[in-house]
């Protein structure tokens, strides 16, 4: 976390100040008036193209994902054939999750999660959504020794009592539930699709 910080202040450091040429030839750095300085434009993280590069990954990685499928405590399960793979995860292609979509919608908060040692990003709605956008919710996860994506949590709202939420964890598996909720607030699992592909 110490490297991050460090990082980002040599970045403020050398965009604050400037290079300018001197009568002999040489360059001098002169600071300049940060007030001047644009902020840099928030750029969300990628969330549909990453799972569609997890896919894709899946899809050339030459092992068909096991399905699991859970109801009522009861748990199936099938080798998932690869032209099914896309109807599995359908419902977290789409609406897309861009920045350009979505800056005017959400905020972006970004922390070092000591528990689960990740750098993680949520996404909240900062105004009531429109009706085409039906995401509500999401986080990624980082691993800040490597820098790479670690898992991926969507909440998708489909109706007023049904929600669907996904875990995706990177070159391993996802984890999908259905979930319901009553007038009451009560809220029940009614069905849960897990997919491996990392064994």
């Amino acid at each position: 976390m110490k490297i991050i910080h460090i990082f980002y202040s040599i970045l403020f450091f050398l965009v604050s100040c400037k290079s300018q040429e001197t009568k002999d030839g040489t360059n001098k750095i002169v600071a300049i008036d940060s007030s001047s300085i644009k902020p840099e434009p928030k750029v969300f993280f990628p969330v549909t193209d990453y799972i569609k590069g997890q896919i894709y990954e899946i899809k050339n990685g030459g092992v068909n994902p096991m399905k699991f499928v859970t109801i009522n405590n009861h748990t199936d399960s099938a080798w998932l054939k690869m032209e099914k793979l896309n109807d599995e995860v359908a419902d977290f292609l789409s609406p897309e999750i861009d920045t350009t979509n979505l800056i005017s919608l959400f905020s972006e908060k970004k922390f070092m999660d000591q528990t689960l040692d990740a750098i993680t990003f949520t996404y909240d709605p900062i105004k009531i959504l429109p009706d085409t956008f039906s995401f509500q919710h999401w986080d990624v996860y980082v691993d800040p020794n490597k820098n790479t994506v670690r898992s991926v949590y969507l909440v998708k709202k489909l109706t007023d009592k049904k929600t669907l939420l996904l875990t995706w964890e990177s070159g391993k598996r996802c984890n999908i539930k259905t979930v319901l909720s009553d007038s009451s607030g009560k809220v029940t699992i009614e069905k849960e699709i897990t997919l491996k592909w990392h064994f």
